[in-house]
């Protein structure tokens, strides 16, 4: 029986730039060989273009992965769970923002996210187990909304309280709890190694 290697985490930002103190920067640096689909130089509004980024850093990995999602990288991860090109472990997807509804000033409009193919946001089984993290006060989705991708998708919900939309701007930077459930996938991979 060959062991196969521990999965690697990818990490799915949103429609952000590179920020230092964000979580998800955070957490690449403290998982041994964490990788990060980097920030679009081109066409950075464009689904396609970040589908096929996250697509393009799979390809590079061997063996199993997890995914890391935040926000709109969320919804770019669900968006290529539609036609997936390997399997995936599992994926953390935390405080995905609604892009459905009209966003604080400074955001994409509803009608250039259309236009640019984020929309309508797949609301189908994901092909993989996930856990969703689920904001009380996110200014970016609604806290039933996002349960209710939960339900759709298939994703076990976490409520993390009053996070706001986890990221700098609500205080988060280091975020801990974010290894906890990374944990959490990879012991249901060690529970059906154990299993097998």
């Amino acid at each position: 029986m060959t062991d196969t290697p521990p999965p690697t985490v990818v990490i799915v930002p949103g429609l952000r730039d590179h920020v230092a103190d964000h979580w998800q920067t955070y957490l690449a640096d403290r998982l041994d060989g964490a990788r990060t689909v980097p920030p679009l130089v081109h066409d950075r509004l464009s689904r396609a273009a970040h589908v096929a980024a996250l697509d393009e850093v799979l390809a590079s990995v061997s063996g199993p992965v997890v995914l890391v999602a935040h926000s709109a990288g969320v919804i770019t991860t669900v968006h290529w769970a539609r036609k997936p090109t390997r399997q995936i472990h599992g994926a953390l997807l935390a405080t995905p923002a609604d892009l459905e509804r009209p966003l604080p000033e400074g955001h994409p409009s509803v009608r250039e996210l259309e236009r640019e193919g984020w929309l309508p946001v797949p609301r189908r089984r994901l092909p993989f187990p996930s856990i969703l993290g689920i904001s009380s006060n996110d200014p970016l989705a609604a806290r039933r909304h996002v349960a209710g991708l939960a339900e759709v998708w298939g994703s076990r919900p976490v409520d993390l309280g009053p996070v706001g939309h986890l990221n700098p701007a609500s205080g988060h930077g280091y975020w801990p709890r974010a290894e906890e459930l990374v944990r959490q996938l990879l012991g249901s991979r060690e529970t059906e190694r154990a299993a097998s």
